[in-house]
């Protein structure tokens, strides 16, 4: 086999075994539909190459223009693909004009008035303007992580490769006349070489984001409870040891409040667990809209529990036939010193006890502090 020939089957090979790879990934992960498209691009970018080097039974012509098709979609597939995993809306107005703009000037370069070299600028230049709109894109949100940062920059070399490279080359080289001297230029071979270190570095980059992206929710479904969505126990003790790290440096009050549905047991008994998961996620709803509020001693603490109690027993709840009345009580105590968060949950609990011994559906403070280690000093001669 010629060095020709390896060289241009390096690319779609690269292409295919991404495109396979994405796949492979979006079969497990459904519902990120980013890595469908990531596959969708890669193969497009693959069969583009081999309709570069392949000609189809139904001419030169058309097996450039398909070639070209295949490169316009593929950028604007990864492009989009890239926007929408960081959450950022896809710009599919300037990405669909770019790449209709290139390929219309492809065609009457190719057709109207033949001209290699217009179309070899034509179609780099609306590759690398898709390759800017995405770093743009990615610029905004860039902030968030190193692989935010790593893919704004190959983006950015991308659209500067299609721009850069492209004039640099052809001012050099002089216009293209025929396609086999296109393939036996300095031009095609950077093409090919360039091509294939960006788009493994990306694909390196958004795998490595596809990663990220399973510890985070393996990370949420670990600290988190999956029908309240609010922390579960381990997430919750993580999040508030490091708050009263941070509260101790800063010298700022901390309070916490304990809640607990009354009769819970007995409405799930009465009602189904059904109703019981509704009357749960319902109070962790209110929970999470009255968290907003930040906590500083015990009367702000108390206020917030009151308010939510107050909230919470005066509505109904979805599910559970009208005139049924669901309550809660609250245990509230703030933070004494630099208490740790053992004792401080131990002093709410035994106020939310006292709310729950004393007729429910109420507020009990904690007014008692830390017990103190007392240490007699040494006694003195004389």
């Amino acid at each position: 086999m010629d060095t020709g020939l390896l060289i241009a089957l390096l690319n779609p090979t690269i292409a295919l075994a991404l495109g396979a790879a994405f796949l492979v990934l979006w079969f497990y992960q459904r519902h990120r539909p980013y890595l469908a498209v990531l596959a969708v691009s890669y193969s497009l970018a693959a069969a583009g190459f081999l309709f570069q080097h392949f000609t189809l039974p139904v001419g030169l012509a058309p097996s450039k223009l398909l070639s070209n098709l295949c490169f316009c979609v593929a950028g604007s597939c990864l492009a989009g693909a890239i926007v929408a995993r960081h959450g950022r809306r896809v710009p599919y107005a300037g990405l669909c004009v770019l790449a209709s703009g290139g390929m219309a000037a492809f065609c009457w370069f190719l057709f109207v008035q033949p001209d290699l070299t217009w179309r070899v600028l034509v179609i780099n230049f609306a590759l690398g303007g898709i390759s800017l709109v995405a770093a743009a894109e990615l610029r905004k949100v860039r902030g968030n992580g190193p692989t935010e940062n790593i893919l704004f920059v190959l983006a950015l070399l991308a659209g500067l490769n299609f721009f850069v490279r492209t004039l640099a080359v052809i001012v050099a080289h002089g216009p293209f006349a025929t396609y086999d001297e296109l393939y036996t230029s300095s031009y095609w071979t950077t093409a090919l070489l360039s091509h294939a270190l960006l788009s493994l570095l990306i694909a390196l980059c958004l795998f490595s984001a596809a990663a990220l992206d399973v510890m985070k929710a393996l990370k949420v479904e670990t600290y988190t409870d999956p029908l309240s969505r609010l922390l579960n126990r381990r997430g919750f003790e993580q999040r508030a040891a490091l708050l009263l790290q941070r509260c101790a440096a800063a010298k700022l009050p901390v309070a916490l409040v304990l809640a607990d549905l009354d009769h819970f047991k007995a409405l799930n008994d009465l009602h189904g667990h059904a109703a019981g998961d509704r009357v749960s996620a319902d109070f962790a709803a209110k929970l999470r809209a009255a968290a907003g509020t930040r906590l500083t001693d015990l009367a702000a603490a108390r206020l917030l529990a009151e308010a939510v109690r107050v909230a919470y027993s005066a509505g109904g709840v979805d599910g559970l036939p009208p005139g049924t009345k669901v309550t809660a009580s609250f245990g509230v105590a703030a933070r004494s010193g630099d208490e740790a968060l053992e004792p401080l949950m131990r002093r709410a609990d035994e106020a939310l006890y006292k709310a729950k011994k004393n007729g429910r559906d109420s507020v009990r403070l904690s007014y008692e502090r830390p017990e103190t280690l007392f240490v007699p000093e040494p006694l003195k001669a004389g």
